[in-house]
């Protein structure tokens, strides 16, 4: 699943009508460069791949002083679909990548509150599932003939890991608790 992908029919659905540049400058405004590594090529290139594969629609064209024309897109229902897929995967997975997630999270009030939450609790019980076999590999590495240094990496995936069940949990709260403007 691509970061890229979710966060441009996102941003097409948010906007209505948009086009390469619209999505790019939204994008922008939100550093999704920094924290998704969405560039300019990949904005084009996913709003290229989501229309060959339907997902998003040409519209119109507009004429622009700044360059070439620019095709706008709508999202299709196959999009819709598609989008609410990316959504969950990306919020239920405790394996999901941080880009990933972190677009998840970017677009949560495309999504009811009541789903987000039952989504973040089985990214949370599968987050939980992992601390036990990670805190066994902080202390049973070194028994198993390695460098004990090396324990050290179980040791930083279990902070990472703590803290990702600590802020998931978090989340979960304040959504339960009504913050946040999300679909009901």
């Amino acid at each position: 699943m691509s970061a890229t992908r979710m966060l441009v029919l996102g941003v097409v659905k948010l906007v209505g009508e948009a086009h390469g540049y619209q999505v790019r400058r939204e994008l922008q405004s939100w550093s999704a460069d920094q924290w998704a590594n969405v560039q300019p090529g990949s904005i084009y290139h996913a709003l290229k791949t989501l229309a060959k594969d339907e997902l998003i629609e040409a519209v119109g064209t507009e004429e622009s002083d700044e360059g070439p024309a620019r095709t706008t897109y709508k999202i299709t229902a196959a999009g819709e679909h598609e989008l609410q897929d990316l959504l969950g995967q990306a919020l239920a997975n405790a394996g999901a990548s941080n880009d990933q997630l972190s677009a998840s999270v970017a677009l949560l009030n495309l999504i009811p509150r009541k789903q987000a939450v039952v989504l973040l609790k089985h990214r949370l019980a599968g987050l939980e599932g992992q601390v036990a076999p990670t805190r066994y590999g902080v202390t049973s590495f070194p028994e198993m003939g390695k460098p004990a240094h090396v324990s050290e990496l179980f040791r930083l995936w279990l902070v990472h890991l703590e803290g990702q069940v600590r802020w998931t949990q978090d989340l979960i709260d304040r959504l339960e608790s009504g913050q946040y403007e999300l679909p009901e």
